[in-house]
């Protein structure tokens, strides 16, 4: 099947750009020694993890069920980090993950024992040492980590991705930490965990390490490892990498630990695409196309961030050009306002969904053409944080999960439908 023959919504994930990605983080891991896992929570097509198995350590998880389906379809590493874990989950999150990250003193104190009771057990039944040691991480049973939060903010514009944010919630300050725990309880971690990027580039990484080392640099001494967490834009084409790497083999040599990264938005960092069909074009002082995809079911994004997707063949209009196409004197034949910008005639559309939510638009868009009730659109940058976050609000279909392989055939990997709707309530 070729692209043109799929039905739509569907995200379409390339095979050829998600490869080119992983060649670039491997390339990473074997110049510097370091650990790169997929951060489950950006990208988890688990029909693609035994590729991605060829060129990672393996996978991170946020939860229980990311924690099993890294363990069933990567069967690599395996770690997890979770604000605070319900008691029921622990023996199971024992069984399948060999790095546990904790967020605070308190819940370090609460499972240790029982995290390390676990690694004791030598009789290889029920996911003990002997059986976990299939992972390649902390030899003879689970390492424990505490999650930091070196107080370092390096966000712009989006406080809702800054774990370093005044009051937040995620890691342990040097503060908390000399107060909450002793120097034997400090002694028992295996790493320190920081995650505050959030698609950022590796200055902001180095910024961050300075804060890091600063302020927990002894306690860096004693680990076996330090987990530089997500955010890192690696196959950006900007990415400065040689900092990159000169910032893992500055820990790795400094403070004799292993190194450890989990980018989730790097890995498939441009390598999808969702393909939406106009529907319907209305006017209300502009030119509006209703798809059959959704900013609030299918790139809730859109909504959260803001975020605004980039399309193919199409641009963003400026303020001045936007002014100039809705109030211009020219009306197309179909009605469209336009005008002599940008070198040449625009045509402004707001595209929106098609649910009852009255804010699910995605954006306003200029094209070089009107736009036609069935003609196709597609959005690019696809494939990270859509499928993980899409919903069925108002009974909207879920799109298809589709790989395009290198040759340009395409392969349906999901299908949904009505019961996908009614299992879910």
């Amino acid at each position: 099947m070729r692209k043109d023959e799929l039905r739509t919504p569907c995200y379409v994930v390339q095979e050829s750009k998600l490869r080119k990605n992983l060649e670039i983080l491997k390339s990473v891991r074997q110049e510097t020694g370091c650990h790169i896992l997929l951060a489950q929570k950006a990208f988890s097509m688990y029909h693609l993890y035994p590729l991605i198995g060829e060129y990672l350590d393996g996978a991170t998880a946020s939860g229980l069920h990311e924690a099993r389906l890294g363990y069933e379809e990567m069967g690599k590493e395996n770690h997890i980090f979770s604000p605070a874990y319900k008691e029921e989950e622990m023996p199971e999150i024992l069984k399948m993950c060999d790095h546990i990250v904790f967020n605070s003193p308190a819940q370090f104190r609460k499972y240790k024992d029982q995290v390390r009771a676990y690694g004791r057990r030598t009789d290889g039944q029920d996911g003990s040492a002997d059986a976990g040691s299939m992972y390649g991480g902390c030899a003879g049973g689970r390492s424990m980590g505490l999650r930091i939060n070196p107080e370092c903010s390096t966000q712009e514009g989006h406080a809702i991705y800054d774990p370093c944010a005044p009051f937040s919630r995620l890691g342990t300050t040097l503060e908390q930490m000399q107060a909450e725990l002793t120097e034997e309880e400090i002694s028992e971690l295996d790493g320190l965990h920081f995650h505050t990027l959030c698609e950022q580039n590796s200055d902001d990484l180095a910024t961050t390490l300075r804060a890091v080392e600063e302020k927990f640099g002894k306690y860096l001494h004693q680990m076996k490892w330090v987990n530089f967490g997500g955010g890192h834009h690696i196959t950006r084409e900007d990415y400065d990498l040689e900092l990159l790497k000169k910032c893992i083999r500055h820990v790795k040599e400094t403070y004799d630990v292993e190194v450890y990264l989990e980018p989730g938005e790097a890995v498939a960092l441009n390598a999808g695409e969702m393909i939406t069909e106009v529907l319907e074009i209305v006017d209300n002082g502009m030119k509006i196309a209703i798809l059959d995809a959704s900013a609030a079911c299918h790139m809730p994004d859109v909504l959260e961030m803001p975020y605004r997707p980039p399309l193919k063949d199409a641009w963003e209009p400026n303020a001045e050009e936007s002014v100039v196409c809705r109030e211009g004197s020219e009306t197309a034949e179909d009605g469209s306002l336009h005008g002599e910008c940008a070198g040449g005639r625009q045509y402004i559309y707001r595209l929106a969904g098609p649910t009852c939510l009255a804010g699910d638009v995605i954006g306003d868009y200029a094209f070089d053409h009107p736009l036609q009730c069935g003609e196709r659109l597609e959005f690019q940058d696809m494939a990270i944080y859509t499928m993980v976050k899409t919903n069925t609000f108002n009974g909207m279909n879920l799109p298809d999960i589709v790989l395009e392989r290198e040759n340009g055939e395409c392969e349906i990997v999901r299908t949904f439908g009505y019961e996908d709707f009614k299992s879910r309530l």
